[in-house]
């Protein structure tokens, strides 16, 4: 092995293949379940042998023991982890919303596999989870993250301990974050759904006779299907712009 590369090399390669084989196999796009793994981490090998000289002098001294080595190894998967996770929890707000719009609309049994998650989700849910990575790739958000991922190796430098209490801090904040542009994305379907149940339950209240259910169900759903539709450009507009806002905030801009 001497006569291709010395054990630093080696050394300072694995702890870069490390983290971005952490990071690539949650980030969104890249990290996608129904991709696999060996794609991922194929890719994760060739980002790795491209930054090797960038960022190969700045790793560290090859540790004496194993114990050492393997915590060093442990401790940029870790760092990794923690990246793509915050990523990937921002996707859940597309997920929100899909459900909540799902529920306007009672549109909730409509399950359909899901090739992003290992179970069946609601329709609209699984629609909106596709819409976010053609956004990510269209617009070229995936380049922010291998920006990101760069940056990363100056806010988390080789040998620093793992954040463990800031990235918990971190997660709830992107969770509720996400949970809450989830909740506002849905908003225009859940205003029309609340509008219309209203003046559904008068109807009934004042022609008891009339079959409410029987004739409001197929009306909610087209009509709530036609205010998705009519939302949907400013959806992903918000999306992109408040995920741009996340990805920047780890470029420090």
């Amino acid at each position: 092995m001497e006569s291709y590369a010395t054990a630093q090399q080696v050394f300072a390669a694995g702890l870069i293949f490390a983290r971005l084989g952490a990071i690539v196999m949650l980030i969104p796009g890249i990290g996608e379940t129904f991709i696999p793994p060996r794609i991922r981490l194929s890719f994760a090998l060739a980002l790795g042998l491209m930054l090797f000289p960038v960022l190969g002098p700045t790793a560290p001294a090859l540790p004496a023991t194993t114990g050492a080595m393997a915590g060093e190894v442990i401790r940029e998967i870790l760092i990794g982890l923690m990246i793509g996770g915050i990523l990937r929890i921002f996707m859940m707000s597309l997920a929100t919303a899909g459900e909540m719009v799902s529920l306007g609309t009672t549109l909730s049994f409509a399950q359909t596999a899901n090739p992003m998650q290992a179970q069946p989700s609601p329709t609209l849910s699984t629609f909106l989870g596709l819409l976010g990575i053609v956004l990510i790739m269209t617009t070229d958000l995936h380049h922010m993250f291998l920006a990101a991922i760069v940056r990363s190796y100056s806010l988390f430098p080789f040998g620093r301990d793992v954040p463990v209490a800031d990235a918990a801090q971190l997660a709830v904040q992107t969770l509720s974050r996400s949970f809450a542009l989830g909740l506002q994305l849905a908003a225009p379907v859940l205003v029309f759904s609340l509008i219309f149940n209203v003046a559904v339950g008068l109807v009934g209240r004042v022609m008891p006779q009339f079959q409410v259910f029987f004739v409001a169900t197929p009306i909610i759903v087209l009509l709530g299907l036609a205010v998705f539709a009519l939302s949907l450009g400013v959806i992903g507009l918000v999306w992109v712009d408040r995920y741009r806002e996340l990805v920047g905030a780890f470029l420090g801009s």
